[in-house]
């Protein structure tokens, strides 16, 4: 039997898109209409902007112990979404008072990747350069792109590196690129690649 809330916030029973990302959290109530904040895994968030609706997946339980607003996936019909201050806040169909928007406190929100706004020439979706393989332009392997870093005015790419220690074991580091056109010569998302104006031992 599914949770009442499902019917009362306007919750519906769902599946997973298979190209699925996970785009943010709810992180609370916001006023007292049903208004959900939200933390967005970006700093460039336009999908969440763009979407008619999200599905939603219940929270980690170290990050919500006990959570029961809803089991498995659900869907989420949006009316509004909009930038507050320097938050996100997102009225969904259903949520009508406090109480139902605190209930969702900590879910996980997944968008799928095919609903995605076309990005800008040269602008790129994170999503799409996590698991990017980084070389240089002599063609030496730097690693692969685990993640990336807001820093102000530009990201940064986390990339992993195997490294050999003097006793012959291996351990992972990481290096951090600046990405931007002064380092990134090239971004070839079909094959997989970001070629940089970057050394080794940088």
């Amino acid at each position: 039997m599914q949770p009442a809330l499902q019917t009362s916030a306007g919750l519906a029973p769902s599946s997973l898109p298979d190209d699925a990302i996970e785009v943010g959290r709810i992180l609370d109530a916001w006023g007292v209409k049903g208004w959900i904040k939200i933390l967005p895994h970006s700093s460039a968030p336009e999908a969440l902007f763009s979407a008619t609706s999200w599905f939603l997946q219940a929270p980690e339980a170290k990050f919500r112990p006990g959570f029961n607003a809803f089991s498995g996936t659900v869907s989420l019909q949006l009316d509004e979404v909009k930038t507050h201050s320097d938050s996100i806040v997102a009225k969904a169909r259903g949520l009508d008072d406090r109480t139902a928007a605190e209930a969702l406190r900590g879910a996980r929100i997944f968008l799928p990747r095919s609903s995605f706004p076309a990005a800008s020439k040269d602008e790129y979706y994170w999503v799409d350069l996590i698991g990017l393989n980084v070389v240089n332009r002599e063609g030496v392997a730097l690693g692969c792109v685990r993640d990336l870093m807001a820093t102000g005015p530009h990201s940064v790419l986390c990339v992993e590196y195997p490294q050999t220690a003097e006793d012959g074991s291996v351990t992972t580091a990481e290096r951090m690129i600046p990405f931007v056109s002064v380092y990134v010569d090239a971004v070839d998302i079909a094959g997989k690649s970001i070629t940089v104006d970057w050394q080794p031992d940088y």
